[in-house]
Formats: C-alpha cells, sequence, structure tokens
C-alpha cells in the first residue's frame, strides 16, 4: 500500500476527518475503492452539468447510464421524509454513489466526496494518482437552509470573472445564498435595458462622471456593471455550485446614484447646498410622488424577469427621513392619512414594492430597519444587521429573519485593532465568528423557529483602496472568517474552539492554498523580554520580520532576535497562499500626546470642534470641503522630538473627508516651514531629524467629493 493510500484511509477513519464544513461520520462497511484517473462519472439527466462541474476537478468522462464498476454516480432520490439538501454518500468496493433528496443535496455530496481526497483536487488537475478510500456509509443534512454571503459591488465594482471566482470559494464551503449589492449611493451595477442610462453612467464615478464619489479617486472615471447576459450567465454559473443569487436593489434610501440621473424622483424641496460644494446629496425617494412607482416598476419587473430567485430584496436601511419632513408631498400624504411617524411612509413605500414583486411572482426581503413599525406582512424576510438585538426583534414579531449582526458577521471589520477595516461594530476574527450562539445570545426557542439562515457580509467601500483588481485583501477580510460561518450554518460549534481550530488549521489551511485563497493566518506569539524578541507560530508556517530602520528589506525569523529596540521589528507568518497580520512590541505601538493647537484655513464645525482633535480623544470636523491652498496647522507648546509623527486627514481606515492631494510641511522654529513630503491617502508620515515645533498640511485639490474635512489627531510615536 502507497504512502498516499495509507494517509487517505487514516484521514477518512479519522473521527474528525471533515474540514469545512463539519460532516457527519463516515460509518465504515469493509473494503476500500480506489478512485484514479480510468473512473466513470454517471448522473441522471437533471444532474449533467453537475457531473460537467465534477469532471473539471476529476478529470473523468462523463456518462449518461450507469456503468459497470470504477463509478462515481450522482442521484437524486426525492424521498418524503429527506430534509433538503441532505445527501448519502456511500463507497462500496465497486462504485461510489453520491444520492441526494435534491440538486443540492447531490452537490453537498459532491462536496463531501472532494474533502475525503488531497487538497490538491481543487486545482482541476484531476487526480495524479489513485486514491483508495475506505467503504462506508454518510448521511448529513444542513442545520440552516439559508447559508449566505452578501457581496456589496456597488461601492466597489467587481468584476463578472472575479465575482465568479468568489462563487466558486464559497460554493466548496457549502455557502448556497449570494445576497448581491447591486445599487447604492456609489453605483449602478445592473443594466436595465427600459433605463439604460442607469447602469451606462450610474456604472462609473469620478472624472467627468455625474456621479461623485465618496470612496474612492475623485480625478479618475472607473467603474463597470453587468450587462444582463453577463448576470444571466453568472447566474447559471451559481446556481451549477447550488449558489441561489439574491439581487438588491436598495430603496429608498441609498439612491443618490439614480436621484443624479432621475432628479425627479426626489423630494420637492430646494437643499442648501453650502457644505456639499453645490452637489444635490440627496439620496431618498420621494414616497408621496405617484410617477415614481412607474419608474420602480419598470426596474424591479426587469430584475425579477433576470433572477429567477424567489426573494429580491429593496433594502429599507438608513433611510434620511428628513428629507421627508422637508417635503411638502410627503407632509401633505401623511396628513391625508393621518400618520404621525415618518417610518409610515417607510411601510407605505415597502408596501408598494412587495406589491410590485408579488406580481412578478417573487417575494420581499428587507433589512431590519424596515420592520420596526412591525406593520410589513410577515411572508417578509428580514435581514438582521445593525446588531443582535435587531435579530432578536424581528424574530419576536414572527418575521423569518436571517440572522447577520455586524458584531459576528460583518466581515469588513478589523481583524485586529492594527489592520485595515472597519470597527463600528467590533474587532474580531474568525474565533469569535465561530463563537455565535443563537440561544447563548438570547433567542428563546419561539425565536429560533423564525431564523431562516445565518449570513455573513462584506460592504466594499474600503476595497476601493485596496487593488479591487486583485483578490488579496478580498480573501483577507473573508477567509477564514467564511469558514467558521460555513461550519455554523452547516453544522454549529459543538466541537468546541480547539478541535475546530485544529481541523482548520490542519485539514483546511492545505485546502484553502489549493483553492487559492489569500488567507488570513492567525498572527504568531510575541514575546519581548530583557532585549529578546522570541515568535512562534502554531499553524506550520514560517515566520518572517521587518525593522523600521531598513525599509523595503525582509527577514527569515531563524531564531529569537537579540535587539535593545524592540520597538524597529514587526513579525509576521506566511504559509502557502496565507499570511498572517503583523505583530510587534507594545513599544512599537507607544504614542505621545503632547499639548498641541490646531488652526485650520477651514472654519471648524461646532459639533465636532478642534479641540476634539487637540485633546488625542476624538476626530474633529471641518464646516465645509477642502479648497486648493487650504490648510491645516498642528502647532505645539514645546518642541516635539519623536521618531514617527502621523498627520492624518480623512478617516484612518476610509478614503473619505480628506485633502486627496497635498503636500507636508515642517517647522522646527515655528515660523519658517521647510517641504517634508506629499500626502499619501490624505495622510502624512513625518520621520523628523530634530525637534518639531509646528507642521502644515496643505490641500493641492479643490474639493474632496464630501461636505466637510476630518482632521484626526496627530499620532506621535516618542524616541526610544
Amino acid at each position: 500500500m502507497t504512502k498516499l493510500r495509507l494517509t487517505i484511509l487514516a484521514l477518512c477513519l479519522a473521527a474528525g476527518a471533515h474540514a469545512q464544513p463539519a460532516d457527519a461520520p463516515l460509518t465504515p462497511t469493509g473494503g476500500e475503492f480506489t478512485l484514479g484517473p480510468s473512473m466513470t462519472l454517471v448522473a441522471d439527466e437533471g444532474l449533467l452539468p453537475l457531473a460537467e462541474y465534477a469532471a473539471e476537478y476529476l478529470k473523468c468522462p462523463v456518462e449518461r447510464q450507469a456503468a459497470a464498476d470504477g463509478v462515481l454516480s450522482l442521484l437524486i432520490d426525492p424521498a418524503p421524509e429527506a430534509a433538503a439538501e441532505s445527501y448519502r454518500l456511500e463507497i462500496t468496493p465497486d462504485h461510489i454513489t453520491v444520492r441526494g433528496a435534491d440538486y443540492g443535496g447531490v452537490f453537498n455530496g459532491l462536496q463531501a466526496l472532494f474533502r475525503l481526497l488531497p487538497p490538491e483536487i481543487y486545482a482541476r488537475e484531476g487526480l495524479q494518482e489513485p486514491v483508495t478510500l475506505p467503504c462506508g456509509v454518510r448521511e448529513d443534512a444542513p442545520k440552516f437552509a439559508y447559508r449566505g454571503m452578501m457581496l456589496d459591488v456597488a461601492r466597489t465594482w467587481i468584476a463578472p470573472e472575479a465575482l465568479k471566482r468568489q462563487i466558486d470559494l464559497l460554493a466548496w464551503h457549502n455557502i448556497n445564498k449570494l445576497h448581491i449589492h447591486l445599487v447604492d449611493d456609489e453605483g449602478w451595477r445592473i443594466e436595465i435595458k427600459s433605463h439604460p442610462e442607469l447602469a451606462e453612467v450610474g456604472g462609473f464615478r469620478g472624472g467627468d462622471s455625474p456621479i461623485r464619489p465618496v470612496y474612492g479617486k475623485l480625478d479618475e472615471k472607473y467603474g463597470g456593471y453587468y450587462t444582463q447576459d453577463e448576470m444571466r450567465e453568472i447566474i447559471r454559473y451559481a446556481a451549477v455550485r447550488n449558489i441561489e443569487m439574491i439581487p438588491e436593489i436598495d430603496l429608498p434610501g441609498h439612491s443618490r446614484t439614480i436621484a443624479t440621473l432621475h432628479p425627479e424622483i426626489r423630494c420637492r424641496f430646494t437643499p442648501d447646498t453650502t457644505l456639499t460644494a453645490g452637489y444635490d446629496d440627496r439620496s431618498a425617494w420621494c414616497v408621496a410622488r405617484e410617477e415614481n412607482y412607474t419608474l420602480l416598476e419598470d426596474i424591479l419587473g426587469e430584475i425579477c424577469d433576470l433572477f429567477p430567485s424567489e426573494y429580491v430584496h429593496v433594502g429599507g436601511d438608513e433611510v434620511d427621513m428628513s428629507q421627508w419632513k422637508r417635503c411638502p408631498d410627503c407632509q401633505a400624504l401623511m396628513a391625508r392619512e393621518g400618520m404621525d411617524d415618518p417610518h409610515r411612509l417607510e411601510d407605505r413605500f415597502m408596501e408598494r414594492m412587495s406589491a410590485i414583486l408579488r406580481s412578478h411572482g417573487k417575494r420581499t426581503a428587507v433589512w431590519n430597519e424596515a420592520v420596526r413599525t412591525g406593520n410589513l406582512s410577515r411572508d417578509t424576510r428580514v435581514h438582521g444587521w445593525e446588531s443582535t438585538r435587531a435579530c432578536l426583534d424581528a424574530t419576536a414579531k414572527g418575521y423569518p429573519t436571517i440572522v447577520m449582526p455586524g458584531e459576528y458577521f460583518y466581515f469588513d471589520m478589523r481583524q485586529s485593532p492594527e489592520e485595515a477595516g472597519h470597527n463600528w461594530a467590533g474587532i474580531f476574527d474568525a474565533r469569535k465568528v465561530y463563537s455565535f450562539d443563537l440561544e447563548g445570545v438570547g433567542f428563546s426557542e419561539e425565536q429560533r423557529r423564525h431564523v431562516a439562515g445565518l449570513q455573513g457580509a462584506f460592504w466594499s467601500e474600503l476595497y476601493s483602496a485596496h487593488e479591487p483588481e486583485r483578490p488579496d485583501y478580498l480573501d483577507y477580510m473573508l477567509y477564514p472568517r467564511v469558514c467558521a460561518l460555513a461550519r455554523l450554518a452547516w453544522s454549529g460549534n459543538g466541537d468546541g474552539w480547539v478541535r475546530y481550530y485544529e481541523e482548520l488549521r490542519t485539514k483546511h489551511y492545505p485546502r484553502m492554498e489549493a483553492m487559492g485563497i489569500r488567507y488570513r493566518l492567525f498572527p504568531p506569539r510575541l514575546v519581548c523580554r530583557d532585549g529578546v524578541c522570541t515568535v512562534t507560530a502554531d499553524d506550520g508556517s514560517e515566520i518572517f520580520y521587518v525593522r523600521d530602520d531598513r525599509p523595503g528589506e525582509e527577514f527569515r525569523y531563524t531564531g529569537p532576535v537579540r535587539t535593545d529596540r524592540p520597538h524597529l521589528f514587526r513579525f509576521f507568518t506566511r504559509r502557502g497562499t496565507g499570511r498572517s497580520p503583523y505583530v510587534a512590541d507594545r513599544s512599537y505601538y507607544r504614542t505621545i500626546t503632547p499639548r498641541v493647537k490646531i488652526t485650520s484655513s477651514m472654519p471648524e464645525s461646532s459639533r465636532l470642534p478642534f479641540a476634539n482633535a487637540e485633546s488625542y480623544r476624538g476626530y474633529s470636523f471641518t464646516q465645509r470641503p477642502c479648497r486648493e491652498g487650504d490648510w491645516i496647522l498642528y502647532s505645539f507648546e514645546e518642541p516635539v522630538r519623536c521618531r514617527e509623527m502621523v498627520l492624518q486627514t480623512g478617516y484612518s481606515h476610509l478614503t473619505k473627508n480628506l485633502f486627496t492631494t497635498g503636500y507636508a510641511e515642517v517647522s522646527y522654529d515655528g515660523a519658517h516651514f521647510e517641504p517634508a513630503g506629499e500626502l499619501a491617502a490624505g495622510a502624512a508620515v513625518l520621520k523628523p531629524a530634530r525637534a518639531v515645533k509646528a507642521v502644515r498640511v496643505v490641500a493641492t485639490c479643490h474639493g474632496n467629493g464630501t461636505p466637510f474635512v476630518v482632521i484626526m489627531p496627530p499620532k506621535i510615536k516618542p524616541v526610544l
């Protein structure tokens, strides 16, 4: 028996031989089956697309009728008692049979078989040599029928081939729903043939586009959209992989793109554009204009015809209701119908959307804000995103709910304090995702009956600054958090984190490497003590480090590093396609807060004055956007010696509300300034050679696409 054969047998017979998601145990029946290049794959007529999909990986011929030996058979067996997407995987000495209650069940069974094979199977190169599997039977079914991921392609465009790649990755993890966020303030990404301008113009922003970007580049026109033919192909591609594409047209808020192209949809009042450099940023549909519903019928009608999914998501989140309060038509409507709460206007709008969708044979999905009043029909599916409490509220009202609270399932959140990402919902990695438990966070037995499934989400406003044409950042943010989500949605977390992590690093990391996923490794452990930095990793990765005093160089860690300046070192690990974040001694992150006075050519906001940033406790706003020549001056009470000073306009994690172009100046006496470099992403990073009395950042842009400039507290690292 070959080494490979022995290894595969051991893996299959081990109690925890599964990876992602957790498969039921394989009940041994005795004997072996050898899978090799000469194998034949046969399938029912309705499973031929799936058979061809499997053949891409196994590199074997596909037959329409059963052969004798050496056969992998794919069969649908719709037994009345069988759960949706359940499967039976049977390995005998003569053949392998994957039998499912439906197409999804067969697909899930096929993925379970793939997880018994060497990781290289995902490279689509077939079996390089025969693989021997133990005979046995595995029967399994998912815990949740809905196992979803939301991908925002509106704020950052993701091209068709890149989207197909993400579909492949999700399918390998038995994720069966892809909620695709197609429309937002930042872009319109789907062709509407009755109104071609929506995508042809609204699919692009920046440069000479009328769509002004809030995120990303201002001076360059960029973006894209899916034609209906392209989307049909993507839908077909996803369906073969057991993924239902669920479209979202975000309404009635988040509609600045269509409002720019069709200003008649807005409420009837004159906005104050003083703070927006003349740009009308109203983003909500007028509820009272009857002609708006004719336009929406056109749009949603085409969406319904294009997407075969049962549900269409129509948003309902973060609606700026102040626009309705200022609108005479909306106020008149409220008066006629005795409404005393603008949320009732949203109810009315969503009722109209539901009526349009019902006329096309579809059901309505919304974000949790849309059911705050509880007035929408109980066949409305709610996506609970704001918090666990919002999910509890929706299920308590009896709505079928997709549970996806940001504090567990928003994968655009940072994974550690120093990494890229948002942090408003929390800072968490895959371990916290895996910890989610419905009962543990307060869902009663009755509420749990209304949980339709679990879903992760990736909002892409930060993606625009991380080379979206490459998958690295997206992969890094999603995996292994998607892996933990897949485990929860399929079988739960009853195995505990320790066992799960052992499976993840020993079994699933090699699979993700074969899948080509640029996943995130957990950070190595660093101990700096008595002038020695010691680093360890428990995942088979290699350890490297960089030094701040030797930029552009990378060093392999071969043993403890002796240094009296640990703040110069940052350590990280690599394994295959995976990479960890940097870890460093606490001295690397240490900052000081010398007394500073901030002044500017731009007036300060009364709500968030410059004193906020001066105190190092919060950020400050200006009253208007920047103009060419505008400046921000930081004057220190006493000269400051430091090894690094970061002056940040805009948010540190988001390319928004900043000097899009500019430069920095430094003064050592408080009176005379000299150049200190260009701004990058709105920030100046200075490494002054002597004590600094003042620094100044100067804008060379006219406007930044937003109503104001954010001034962050200076981040100053001391000389050590």
